[in-house]
């Protein structure tokens, strides 16, 4: 596959997922991932600080959720193709990287287990948010939640987003949304990380579990 070698055969037992709560979230500057660590293997917690965002560009990123093989061998297979498209045509737009994650995903959807959210920034467009599915198909959103915490959260989320949010804001709503996930969800846990991109690139950002339990 053009030089990459992955392995996006499940295990035989007790495949290794992402089960999860991954969001992200358009604001005034820019756009911020954000998503908690735990991986599962079956009712097995098989890491507590798993890192499910994932850079396939400068200022292009994606939170990962499904199963752990899977979505990782996409994302390096899209990092791989941006920068194949990087050599040619110059730096690639969000919507770019998202058309390549819904090809893939659609184009191989009977043998991948792979939620993606995929999130950017670039001078003409600005922070935008591309939700992409089981199945393979895209939606342009202002925010996005998946994974099986999510549906412990949309209520919340509906209520409290607000457009053009300062960078505070948002990293407060964010992690008082994934905090609630993580409370009602058994497959969510860890810590929550999260990644800000704007005009001056990527910063991260990590909160531990005394950060956000009595929120």
């Amino acid at each position: 596959m053009n030089g990459i070698q992955v392995d996006i055969n499940h295990l035989k037992k007790g495949e290794v997922s992402l089960g999860t709560s991954i969001m992200a979230v358009t604001f005034r500057d820019g756009v911020i991932l954000g998503a908690d660590s735990r991986t599962t293997t079956g009712a097995y917690i098989a890491n507590r600080v798993t890192d499910k965002l994932t850079r396939v560009h400068e200022k292009v990123w994606c939170c990962r959720s499904g199963s752990a093989a899977d979505t990782q061998a996409v994302a390096d297979i899209v990092q791989h193709y941006l920068e194949l498209y990087t050599a040619q045509f110059g730096e690639p737009s969000t919507k770019t990287a998202a058309s390549i994650f819904k090809t893939l995903c659609y184009e191989n959807k009977d043998n991948l287990t792979a939620g993606i959210i995929v999130a950017g920034y670039d001078e003409k467009n600005k922070g935008e948010v591309y939700s992409i599915p089981l199945g393979g198909s895209v939606h342009k959103q202002k925010y996005a939640i998946a994974g099986s915490g999510s549906t412990f959260i949309y209520g919340y989320c509906d209520k409290n987003y607000k457009e053009n949010m300062s960078k505070d804001e948002t990293v407060s709503f964010m992690k008082n949304s994934l905090s609630q996930a993580i409370k009602w969800d058994g497959s969510s846990g860890g810590v929550i990380r999260m990644v800000v991109l704007t005009k001056d690139g990527a910063e991260r950002l990590i909160f531990y579990p005394e950060d956000y339990e009595n929120l």
